[in-house]
Protein backbone atom coordinates (compact mmCIF):
# COMPACT_ATOMS: atom_id res chain seq x y z
CA UNK A 1 0.00 0.00 0.00
CA UNK A 2 3.17 2.37 0.77
CA UNK A 3 3.77 2.32 -3.24
CA UNK A 4 0.54 3.74 -3.78
CA UNK A 5 1.53 7.23 -2.51
CA UNK A 6 5.25 6.82 -3.07
CA UNK A 7 7.02 9.09 -5.35
CA UNK A 8 10.49 9.94 -5.89
CA UNK A 9 12.40 12.77 -7.87
CA UNK A 10 13.79 9.99 -10.56
CA UNK A 11 10.15 8.92 -10.78
CA UNK A 12 9.05 12.38 -11.35
CA UNK A 13 11.66 13.29 -13.78
CA UNK A 14 11.00 10.32 -15.60
CA UNK A 15 7.07 10.36 -16.66
CA UNK A 16 8.19 14.17 -17.59
CA UNK A 17 10.79 13.01 -19.95
CA UNK A 18 8.43 10.17 -21.00
CA UNK A 19 5.33 12.44 -21.72
CA UNK A 20 7.57 15.34 -23.32
CA UNK A 21 8.66 12.63 -25.58
CA UNK A 22 5.15 10.79 -26.46
CA UNK A 23 3.70 14.00 -26.71
CA UNK A 24 6.43 14.98 -29.36
CA UNK A 25 6.16 11.27 -31.23
CA UNK A 26 1.66 11.36 -31.11
CA UNK A 27 2.48 14.85 -32.86
CA UNK A 28 4.55 13.71 -35.76
CA UNK A 29 3.17 10.55 -36.35
CA UNK A 30 -0.56 12.38 -36.40
CA UNK A 31 1.10 14.64 -39.06
CA UNK A 32 2.64 11.67 -40.66
CA UNK A 33 -0.64 9.38 -40.72
CA UNK A 34 -2.96 11.89 -41.14
CA UNK A 35 -6.05 13.34 -38.65
CA UNK A 36 -8.07 10.45 -39.61
CA UNK A 37 -5.99 8.56 -36.43
CA UNK A 38 -8.31 10.29 -34.08
CA UNK A 39 -11.19 10.45 -36.51
CA UNK A 40 -14.25 8.29 -35.34
CA UNK A 41 -15.14 7.36 -38.70
CA UNK A 42 -15.49 3.60 -37.83
CA UNK A 43 -15.36 1.14 -35.08
CA UNK A 44 -11.41 0.50 -36.29
CA UNK A 45 -10.78 4.30 -35.90
CA UNK A 46 -12.39 3.96 -32.26
CA UNK A 47 -10.25 0.81 -31.21
CA UNK A 48 -7.00 3.06 -32.96
CA UNK A 49 -7.84 5.91 -30.80
CA UNK A 50 -8.58 3.38 -27.75
CA UNK A 51 -5.07 1.43 -28.59
CA UNK A 52 -2.88 4.88 -28.53
CA UNK A 53 -4.85 6.38 -25.14
CA UNK A 54 -3.55 2.49 -23.83
CA UNK A 55 -0.06 2.92 -25.01
CA UNK A 56 0.44 6.05 -24.04
CA UNK A 57 -0.67 6.14 -20.27
CA UNK A 58 1.70 2.67 -20.41
CA UNK A 59 4.51 4.08 -21.37
CA UNK A 60 4.12 7.04 -19.27
CA UNK A 61 3.31 5.28 -16.22
CA UNK A 62 5.34 2.41 -15.83
CA UNK A 63 8.84 1.09 -16.45
CA UNK A 64 8.23 -1.53 -18.51
CA UNK A 65 7.76 -1.39 -21.89
CA UNK A 66 10.62 0.90 -22.49
CA UNK A 67 9.88 4.05 -24.05
CA UNK A 68 11.58 2.99 -27.24
CA UNK A 69 9.28 -0.03 -27.47
CA UNK A 70 6.20 2.07 -27.06
CA UNK A 71 7.22 4.37 -29.58
CA UNK A 72 7.72 0.64 -31.62
CA UNK A 73 4.05 0.11 -30.50
CA UNK A 74 2.44 3.20 -31.59
CA UNK A 75 4.30 2.93 -34.59
CA UNK A 76 2.62 -0.13 -35.69
CA UNK A 77 -1.08 0.91 -34.11
CA UNK A 78 -0.62 3.85 -36.64
CA UNK A 79 0.85 1.77 -39.29
CA UNK A 80 -1.84 -0.40 -39.15
CA UNK A 81 -4.79 1.72 -39.01
CA UNK A 82 -3.07 3.37 -42.27
CA UNK A 83 -3.67 -0.35 -43.70
CA UNK A 84 -6.98 -0.81 -42.51
CA UNK A 85 -7.99 2.66 -44.18
CA UNK A 86 -6.12 1.52 -47.50
CA UNK A 87 -8.22 -1.93 -47.74
CA UNK A 88 -11.53 -0.11 -46.73
CA UNK A 89 -11.63 0.85 -50.30
CA UNK A 90 -12.31 -2.78 -51.02
CA UNK A 91 -16.12 -3.24 -50.38
CA UNK A 92 -15.19 -6.83 -48.96
CA UNK A 93 -13.00 -5.54 -46.36
CA UNK A 94 -15.27 -2.09 -45.36
CA UNK A 95 -17.98 -4.61 -44.53
CA UNK A 96 -16.10 -6.78 -42.87
CA UNK A 97 -14.79 -3.87 -40.28
CA UNK A 98 -17.53 -1.41 -40.24
CA UNK A 99 -21.03 -1.23 -39.42
CA UNK A 100 -23.49 -0.09 -41.65
CA UNK A 101 -25.74 2.69 -40.97
CA UNK A 102 -29.11 1.66 -39.82
CA UNK A 103 -32.64 4.10 -40.52
CA UNK A 104 -34.29 4.39 -37.20
CA UNK A 105 -36.97 6.88 -38.34
CA UNK A 106 -38.56 7.38 -41.66
CA UNK A 107 -39.98 10.99 -41.84
CA UNK A 108 -42.20 11.00 -38.87
CA UNK A 109 -42.11 6.90 -38.47
CA UNK A 110 -39.90 5.32 -35.92
CA UNK A 111 -38.37 2.14 -36.90
CA UNK A 112 -39.02 0.14 -33.71
CA UNK A 113 -37.18 -2.75 -35.01
CA UNK A 114 -34.20 -0.91 -35.77
CA UNK A 115 -34.09 0.96 -32.67
CA UNK A 116 -33.99 -2.51 -30.98
CA UNK A 117 -30.98 -3.58 -33.40
CA UNK A 118 -29.25 -0.32 -32.38
CA UNK A 119 -29.71 -0.49 -28.86
CA UNK A 120 -31.13 3.06 -29.08
CA UNK A 121 -34.27 3.94 -26.94
CA UNK A 122 -37.01 6.38 -27.93
CA UNK A 123 -35.31 8.53 -25.04
CA UNK A 124 -32.14 8.49 -26.84
CA UNK A 125 -34.05 9.16 -29.88
CA UNK A 126 -35.83 11.99 -28.94
CA UNK A 127 -32.47 13.91 -26.87
CA UNK A 128 -30.45 13.49 -31.32
CA UNK A 129 -34.25 15.08 -31.95
CA UNK A 130 -33.96 18.05 -29.73
CA UNK A 131 -29.85 18.30 -30.52
CA UNK A 132 -31.09 18.80 -33.71
CA UNK A 133 -33.47 21.62 -32.97
CA UNK A 134 -36.38 19.11 -34.18
CA UNK A 135 -39.63 20.67 -32.71
CA UNK A 136 -42.11 19.32 -34.83
CA UNK A 137 -42.19 15.30 -36.01
CA UNK A 138 -43.23 16.46 -39.73
CA UNK A 139 -39.96 18.32 -39.92
CA UNK A 140 -38.24 14.74 -40.19
CA UNK A 141 -37.34 13.66 -43.21
CA UNK A 142 -35.31 10.58 -42.02
CA UNK A 143 -32.77 9.77 -38.57
CA UNK A 144 -29.75 7.53 -39.29
CA UNK A 145 -27.98 5.66 -36.76
CA UNK A 146 -24.54 6.00 -38.46
CA UNK A 147 -21.38 3.93 -38.56
CA UNK A 148 -19.43 5.67 -35.47
CA UNK A 149 -22.75 5.36 -33.31
CA UNK A 150 -23.64 9.20 -34.51
CA UNK A 151 -27.36 9.87 -35.24
CA UNK A 152 -27.59 11.57 -37.80
CA UNK A 153 -31.31 13.74 -38.01
CA UNK A 154 -32.53 14.94 -42.12
CA UNK A 155 -34.87 17.52 -42.18
CA UNK A 156 -37.18 18.45 -44.44
CA UNK A 157 -36.14 21.32 -46.95
CA UNK A 158 -39.18 21.44 -48.58
CA UNK A 159 -40.52 18.23 -50.96
CA UNK A 160 -37.44 16.84 -52.01
CA UNK A 161 -36.58 13.45 -51.80
CA UNK A 162 -33.39 12.90 -50.51
CA UNK A 163 -30.45 11.61 -53.16
CA UNK A 164 -30.03 8.02 -52.81
CA UNK A 165 -26.76 8.30 -53.41
CA UNK A 166 -26.73 9.78 -49.36
CA UNK A 167 -28.99 7.24 -48.30
CA UNK A 168 -26.54 4.50 -50.33
CA UNK A 169 -26.07 1.60 -47.62
CA UNK A 170 -27.97 2.87 -45.24
CA UNK A 171 -30.13 -0.65 -43.87
CA UNK A 172 -33.34 0.11 -43.38
CA UNK A 173 -34.55 -3.10 -41.99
Amino acid sequence: MKDWIEINGTTILGICVSVAIIYVVIIVLTRIFGKRSFSKMSSFDFAMTVAVGSIIATIILSPKPSLLQGIVGLLMVYALQLIAAYFRRFKFFEKLIDNSPLLLMDGEKILEENLLKARVTETDLRSKLREANVIKLSQIKAVVFETTGDISVLHHANDDEIDSWIMKDVLKR
